[in-house]
């Protein structure tokens, strides 16, 4: 197995990599180091939790310490993302790799929900931008920014954006990038709109795919199971769970807002302390949720898909699927919240009646064979 000196990097950037709890490479960090310092283009496909954000951020704050051009507005690196939430995870870690440096590489997050004029004050000097699409077509449209000097151009979650109908925003902002550049793809899964970032960039990267197909998850990472229930005792079945196992920190999905909204006042009511985070949230009510979530002054968090990708927690131990979601894939994004990193997760759905044949889709799709275990003995007296 190779070191992280072995892949290229300077001292103080292994220490930090070293201190962020990177013991030694993963898989996607020691084939994309090397490759990214190279200069090449890279496509990158790696399931969610494989280490993929320091395998483009460790090689990007490297070749950065080696420039010193005063940046004022133009950017030197552009990082897409799908997500304020991802955007927001991704700061974070650049900012753990960023300490004691040779030289501070200013790193920002912006995305919207939020008021644009600090994030357009906060501009200069800005050499590494994580944004979703929306707010940098905002902030060029204001003259926040220029892109006319971007050496590395970046997409992360890439499927992701496709799925949720950037095409058209990420079109206008590669025709504003200099044709010269590096270009970073990285996405959990290698489908055909992620094929065709190719052509779109005209470009022929080197593809580094560390596993054949996202679908097929690690069974040793994440336990799977799946209880029958009828669509009355959803909910006590819930409360059963989490109480007679004694769960500290369980990710619940649902489908929609309204669901998230409802669900979080039955638990509070039934003395666990949830809280909701979805689209129709502001986006101070989103962090305020994650970071209570994160310090365990909640127990539940119940989300939706929105936010899949972007919840990013060290060693969250359960994930819970209320509700199934429309695609397989969706299901990968979920469950793969826990088990993350080589670490042990638990992934649990309840499955009414109604959604028994889309479940075995869901399991046909991603390779797995989970039997439905009968809830018929449990006494859900007083949950």
């Amino acid at each position: 197995m190779k070191s992280f000196h072995d892949l290229g990097l300077s001292a103080n950037l292994i220490s930090n990599a070293t201190q962020a709890g990177y013991k030694s490479p993963f898989p996607i960090q020691e084939q994309a180091i090397p490759v990214i310092l190279s200069g090449k283009d890279v496509m990158g496909i790696a399931r969610t939790g494989s280490g993929k954000t320091a395998s483009f951020a460790l090689p990007i704050l490297e070749k950065l310490q080696k420039t010193n051009t005063v940046r004022n507005r133009n950017i030197a690196v552009l990082l897409l993302v799908p997500t304020r939430e991802l955007a927001i995870q991704i700061q974070d870690v650049f900012s753990d790799l960023n300490k004691n440096l040779d030289r501070k590489i200013k790193t920002m997050a912006v995305y919207g929900g939020i008021s644009i004029n600090p994030q357009m004050k906060d501009m200069i000097g800005v050499e590494v931008l994580i944004a979703t699409p929306g707010r940098l077509l905002d902030l060029l449209d204001h003259n926040a920014l220029s892109l006319s000097e971007v050496a590395i151009f970046g997409v992360d979650e890439a499927d992701k954006m496709f799925q949720m109908g950037f095409d058209e925003e990420m079109n206008r902002i590669i025709e504003k990038l200099p044709k010269k550049r590096q270009n970073l793809l990285f996405s959990a899964t290698l489908n055909d709109k992620v094929s065709e970032m190719k052509t779109r960039l005209v470009i022929d990267p080197e593809v580094i795919e560390i596993e054949a197909s996202e679908t097929e998850l690690g069974e040793a990472q994440i336990e799977q199971s799946a209880y029958a229930v009828s669509p009355e005792i959803k909910g006590p079945f819930l409360r059963y769970l989490i109480k007679s196992k004694n769960y500290t920190q369980v990710l619940v999905f649902v489908s929609a807002s309204r669901t998230a909204d409802n669900l979080v006042e039955k638990l509070n009511k039934n003395g666990i302390k949830a809280a909701a985070i979805h689209g129709k949230k502001s986006q101070g009510g989103r962090n305020n949720a994650l970071l209570d979530f994160k310090d365990g002054l909640v127990d539940v968090l119940v989300a939706t898909d929105l936010i899949a990708r972007g919840i990013d927690i060290e060693d969250l131990p359960v994930v819970i699927n209320y509700e199934l979601p429309r695609s397989p894939l969706d299901y990968v994004h979920r469950i793969g919240r826990t088990g993350r990193a080589g670490k042990l997760g638990t992934a649990i759905s309840l499955i009414t009646p109604e959604d028994e044949h889309h479940f075995k889709i869901i399991q046909k799709k991603a390779k797995i064979r989970i039997a439905l275990q009968p809830t018929d003995p449990i006494d859900l007296k007083g949950y």
